[in-house]
């Protein structure tokens, strides 16, 4: 950092206390910035944006992979971050530098003039700043929280949207229903713009059809309009009158075929070949979606007791679901006793969470984190409700003490640590020894 810099952790700090309220979901304050910066959402490569609930950033990392198997320069927008913020903004395939990203948010700062405006505004601001600056043949786009309301909702014109599995959670600003929360990630669909839409209930559905039909979007659906599954150890994705043969993904897990599925059939619409596509879904990576650890402190500790370490930042009971399914394969493929270290944010649902864990997992280590908007259940609150969801539990004091305890108690364990991005992230710092830094309100 050049000296008398201000840290990008002081900096954020600082943006967040432009606006009393740490989310306040409109419009309105964006565009006026947007407009004061000469709106540079305007002025961005082709855009695939994407909205859900599960399987976002999954989805994101399988395009990306797409794009730069073709050639491309990819920009790619998604939160939260897992250890540093920049990790949100990866400009033309390089994760954005500390210099480039206090420049963008002064010059955000000073456009915006004193004018309230929130943290989860002025950042995605920054971003489009960025991106609109820096030249790049593709922007994959994640939504923050919703879709109607979001920040990058101002793209008015994405080359293709894409919605990922609907299911209940951030119920405090979408509401409380699946119905409503669907309607929410609709809000993205815009006029005659390809809509991609994942498996969902259906309840969400019947919404996001409707959505589409009310702007006259063509809309492909899972498992109508396109499939894909399971064949010798790779994938055959399926539609109208074409068949591709495709490796296995390079994402762990069988909820990962479905993220494939729809990154294929955006891919189709953007107009991608079956050499990138293939490459793509192969090549591709996301940190703490059911990964393998084999370096750091933790992952030390495992080896010598001759334990699988694996890390997923699912934190919502669907998560949980699709995580549990992927252990249960690799059950099935080799059996070790599973043992889960599990933290969560106080207003997720940890008893709904583990309970899919019940016939599945020998023990629940509890622990908890420090930071995170919302704080974290304390360790015995998880334990508590690990044992309401019939599984035998106990606390540790923390990380290391937990993997230590795994290994006390069974032999050569298959250990995942789970539950919420903030413990990932403190997982992934551990390993790399920089320190997290936290989202602000």
């Amino acid at each position: 950092m050049k000296q008398g810099a201000e840290t990008i952790e002081a900096g954020l700090a600082r943006l967040a206390r432009l606006h009393p309220k740490s989310i306040d979901l409109s419009l309105g304050r964006i565009e006026r910035l947007l407009r004061a910066l000469g709106d540079p959402q305007d002025r961005l490569p082709p855009v695939i944006h994407i909205a859900g609930t599960n399987g976002k950033g999954s989805t994101a990392a399988f395009l990306k992979a797409v794009g730069e198997a073709a050639g491309e320069r990819v920009h790619v927008y998604t939160s939260p971050h897992l250890v540093r913020f920049n990790e949100r903004i990866v400009l033309a395939g390089e994760i954005v530098s500390d210099d480039a990203l206090r420049a963008a948010f002064a010059r955000c700062e000073a456009a915006n003039d004193g004018a309230d405006i929130t943290f989860f505004e002025i950042t995605p601001a920054a971003a489009f700043l960025l991106f609109s600056e820096t030249a790049a043949d593709r922007l994959i786009l994640e939504t923050g929280l919703g879709g109607r309301l979001d920040a990058t909702n101002t793209v008015r014109q994405p080359q293709c949207t894409v919605i990922t599995p609907v299911s209940l959670d951030h119920q405090a600003f979408l509401g409380d229903t699946i119905i409503q929360i669907a309607g929410e990630k609709a809000g993205i669909i815009k006029p005659g713009v390809p809509v991609i839409c994942g498996p969902q209930d259906e309840a969400a559905l019947k919404v996001i059809e409707a959505a589409a039909r009310r702007r006259g979007a063509p809309i492909r659906v899972w498992e109508r309009d396109f499939t894909i599954r399971p064949e010798h150890g790779g994938l055959v994705y399926e539609e109208d009158n074409l068949l591709w043969d495709l490796p296995a993904p390079g994402l762990k897990g069988a909820h990962q075929t479905a993220n494939a599925a729809l990154a294929v059939a955006a891919a189709r619409v953007c107009g991608y070949g079956l050499d990138a596509v293939r490459e793509g879904i192969a090549q591709a990576r996301w940190p703490a979606r059911l990964q393998r650890l084999t370096a750091g402190p933790l992952a030390e500790i495992a080896q010598k007791g001759h334990a699988e370490l694996w890390l997923d930042g699912g934190h919502n009971p669907a998560a949980a679901q699709a995580l549990a399914g992927a252990l249960g394969e690799m059950e099935a493929a080799r059996e070790r006793p599973l043992v889960l270290i599990c933290a969560m944010s106080s207003n997720k649902d940890a008893q709904g969470f583990l309970s899919w864990f019940a016939t599945l997992a020998a023990r629940v280590i509890a622990v908890s984190f420090s930071g995170g908007r919302d704080g974290a259940h304390t360790a015995q609150s998880i334990a508590q409700a690990a044992r309401k969801a019939d599984l035998p539990a106990q606390t540790a004091a923390g990380l290391i003490e937990a993997v230590h305890d795994a290994l006390e108690d069974y032999d050569q364990p298959r250990i995942v640590i789970c539950g919420s991005l903030y413990l990932a992230g403190e997982v992934l710092a551990m390993g790399s020894g920089d320190s997290v830094q936290t989202t602000p309100g």
